[in-house]
Formats: C-alpha cells, structure tokens, sequence
C-alpha cells in the first residue's frame, strides 16, 4: 500500500514517499520518519492497553470469561475486528490515532481473563513479566534483522495471511472442543507465525511499504499483542505453580 499520507501527528504538513516538512529528500527519510513516528506511537499504546487491562478487572470480565467461554471470547473478537475498521477507515485523519488508542484499550480489555488467571498461580506476575520481557526480545531481534537485512521479506505476507487464517479457525474450533495439547500447539504456532508477522511488517515499513503510521503501529501492536499472550499461555502451562 502507498497511498498519499497525512502525518495524523505532525499539525497539518503533509507528505509523500520521498518528501519530508522542509523539502524533498531521499525515500530512506520518509521511512526513517514514518518508522520512528510508528515507535514513538506503539509506545503510547500501552497506556491505553494498561487502561483497558484495568478496567477489565474492575468490571470482573474474568467472572464472564468463566460463564460464557464461548460468546464471550468471539464477541470480543468481533469488536476488535470492528475495531480495526475503524482505524483502517481513519487512518489518514486527525481521528486515526485516537481510534487507535480506542481499538488498544478494547485489546487491553481482552488482556483481563489471561491476566486474572495468570494472577492465581504463586509465580504468575512474575510469568507476565518474562512473557513481556521475551516479547521484548523477540521485537529487538526482528528489528534488527529488518535493518540489517538488505532483504524485503514484505513478499512473506500471502503466506502468512493463509497461516493466520488457518490458526484463527483452529483456535475458534478449540473453543468447542477444549482440549488442552492442541491449545498449547496453537500458542506455539502462534508464537512463531506472528514472529514473522513482525518481521513481514517491520520490513514493509524500511522498505517503503507502508508509509502510514497509524496502520503501521497497529500492525506492530497486534503482533506484539498475540506474540505476548501466546508466550504467557505456553509459560503458564509448562512453568505455572498453583498455591
């Protein structure tokens, strides 16, 4: 995608591949500009995310989780969908990085039941805090293979779009069946392709291929997001203890 770009985060300057506030420059400063504006917004997504987290456990969404297995998790799902059309629809307006902010908090909100049960093991925060840290790490890795790497690996994402779709209906169809081996399977899996993902996104990004970063800081979000919580479902399944 390469459409003309409106810096939601920059007053009313615009730009285009190739062009940046005080002239034209090369296209590797557009990039540098659009990958450091996307960094600088994926950090304040977590304040929102924290938000959302904490408001979840307020409003006890654990208790819901529990009674409705099923609905509650694909109604979730169908409001982060929605979600995501919103900021896709905005992107280019001042608004985009508010229903950003907005589509983080809903995901913090999805946060609360993995948390909440994370918090009934004895060393479950300190689970959390190795998840986030291996997150970390996993970022920091792509980034640096991205950067270093001459190589576009944007040509990955029909691969990976077929991947994705195949996990979400293993992961809906387990929701019936419940069975614990496949949900620890899938959380591998999941782990490994949204990997890829961030590297797929993070190349589009330094190469030119995404020049929007709103649309780029969401990208990077839903792959750290799945990327965490995968890691804590696997951490808590083999290393959890129960009190």
């Amino acid at each position: 995608m390469d459409p003309k770009f409106e810096p939601v985060m920059s007053g009313s300057a615009t730009r285009s591949r190739g062009q940046v506030f005080d002239g034209t420059v090369t296209p590797q400063t557009t990039q540098n500009a659009v990958l450091r504006n996307t960094y600088w917004l994926l950090a304040l997504t977590m304040l929102p995310t924290i938000a959302g987290a904490f408001v979840g456990a307020q409003l006890n969404l654990f208790a819901l989780y529990t009674a409705h297995p099923i609905m509650m998790p694909l109604m979730m799902f169908g409001a982060m969908i929605g979600m995501l059309f919103v900021v896709t629809r905005l992107r280019n307006s001042a608004w985009g990085v508010a229903a950003l902010f907005a589509f983080t908090f809903v995901a913090g909100l999805t946060l609360t039941p993995t948390l909440t049960f994370a918090a009934g093991f004895r060393n479950g925060w300190q689970l959390v805090g190795l998840a986030a840290a291996m997150t970390a790490a996993i970022f920091f890795t792509m980034a640096t293979i991205a950067t270093v790497s001459k190589r576009d690996f944007s040509s990955m994402g029909k691969f990976l779009m077929v991947g994705t779709v195949v996990l979400i209906v293993a992961m809906i169809a387990n929701m019936f069946f419940q069975m614990p081996a496949l949900s620890v399977a899938l959380s591998a899996i999941c782990v490994m392709l949204f990997s890829a993902w961030l590297l797929h996104d993070l190349s589009r990004i330094i190469h030119g291929g995404e020049t929007n970063y709103v649309m780029a800081t969401m990208n990077l979000y839903l792959d750290l997001l799945n990327i965490f919580m995968s890691l804590l479902n696997l951490l808590l399944a083999f290393t959890g203890s129960r009190d």
